[in-house]
C-alpha cells in the first residue's frame, strides 16, 4: 500500500528534529455547496532540523517514531531531504 504523502507549511521548528506542519486542504460544504477550509497539525521528523518556521515542506508517513510523530519531512521548498528508495526493487 503506498504511503500518503502531503504537503503543508512549518509551523513550528523549536523541537529537536522535530518541525510542526500546518496542511490545509479545501473541501465542500455538503448543503451550501460553498469550499471552506480545514486545517490539522501533524509533528514531523527533521532529522538534520533544516526545516525552518513558513517553509513548504512535503511529509511523508512513516512507522510511528514516537507518541505523536508518524510522519518524516522528504521535502523542502522543492529540494529533496530524503532519498526514497526504488519501489519494488529488493536488497
Amino acid at each position: 500500500m503506498p504511503r500518503r504523502v502531503l504537503t503543508g507549511r512549518v509551523t513550528s521548528d523549536k523541537m529537536d528534529k522535530t518541525i510542526t506542519v500546518l496542511v490545509e486542504r479545501r473541501i465542500m460544504h455538503p448543503l451550501y455547496k460553498k469550499f471552506i477550509r480545514r486545517s490539522k497539525k501533524y509533528a514531523a521528523h527533521d532529522e538534520d532540523n533544516v526545516c525552518k518556521i513558513g517553509d513548504m515542506v512535503r511529509i511523508e508517513e512513516c512507522r510511528p517514531l514516537s507518541k505523536r510523530k508518524t510522519w518524516l519531512a522528504i521535502e523542502r521548498n522543492g529540494q529533496v531531504l530524503v532519498e526514497q528508495p526504488a519501489e519494488g526493487v529488493a536488497a
